[in-house]
């Protein structure tokens, strides 16, 4: 018997916290009944549904890794009960039902750029553990000129949430009269953290892009993910590499 959120996982259909958030927005069925958080399951015996299609034993999807180009407006989730645009509908019907992918980590609505989509709950899990520390890396537009003490403010940390925030690399890439464009790296990924770092020093952000999760770019070279809305699937080496930083972040 198994927890019916961690069978979701094994099966492909979604990360253990997005089966969660599944489960209490009632899209999962046991035995015809909405299923309950902690609720144990044997799939073999049991009958189990989400969105009406029935999950079994080998219902398991080939793994799939796919880097998406965020457009604004759109939502980085699977489902979204006020019916505005999600990163899979970005995808083919082919990719989009009954493979189990699910963004991992998120970008809101507002931003834009690169965002992993996987059905592999476990790395998915590991990733978004607030214990791993995987540095993303954004373009931001801030209002006005940060001077250098502010700066140097951002990098060590501010308070958020009651609790400072890991230290981050800050730098300018370009300064204009009325707004400054900063590359700026985080090992963390508190809700919102840019805008709100931004908004609390003085400098609130005009547009943010991510353009890197690790060393996974959305690449200048690479005209087909310079578009917005585009995706590409990870390559080998890329796989691979997320995959080590898993393991090295559990041994650590």
């Amino acid at each position: 018997m198994e927890r019916v959120q961690k069978i979701l996982s094994q099966c492909g259909v979604a990360s253990r916290r997005q089966a969660e958030k599944m489960m209490l927005a009632g899209r999962v069925h046991v035995n015809g009944k909405v299923a309950e958080l902690g609720q144990k399951i044997d799939l073999r015996r049991d009958r189990v549904t989400v969105d009406q299609q029935l999950i079994t034993p080998n219902h398991r999807p080939k793994e799939l890794y796919i880097l998406i180009n965020k457009p604004p407006g759109v939502v980085s989730s699977c489902h979204d009960p006020q019916n505005r645009r999600t990163v899979l509908d970005l995808l083919p019907n082919s990719l989009k039902k009954g493979q189990g992918l699910h963004p991992v980590g998120r970008l809101d609505i507002n931003s834009t750029g690169a965002l992993l989509l996987t059905n592999d709950g476990d790395l998915t899990l590991h990733l978004t553990h607030p214990r791993y520390h995987l540095p993303k890396t954004y373009e931001v537009w801030v209002k006005h000129r940060p001077s250098q003490s502010v700066l140097e403010q951002w990098r060590n940390g501010v308070i958020l949430d009651e609790k400072q925030t890991l230290p981050a690399q800050v730098k300018v890439l370009k300064r204009e009269r009325q707004r400054t464009l900063l590359e700026i790296i985080l090992t963390e990924g508190k809700k919102r953290q840019i805008r709100r770092v931004a908004e609390q020093l003085g400098f609130p952000v005009v547009a943010l892009h991510r353009s890197a999760i690790g060393a996974i770019k959305l690449q200048d070279n690479d005209q087909f993910l310079s578009q917005p809305g585009n995706y590409r699937f990870l390559n080998h080496e890329e796989i691979r590499y997320l995959k080590q930083f898993s393991k090295q972040s559990i041994a650590g």
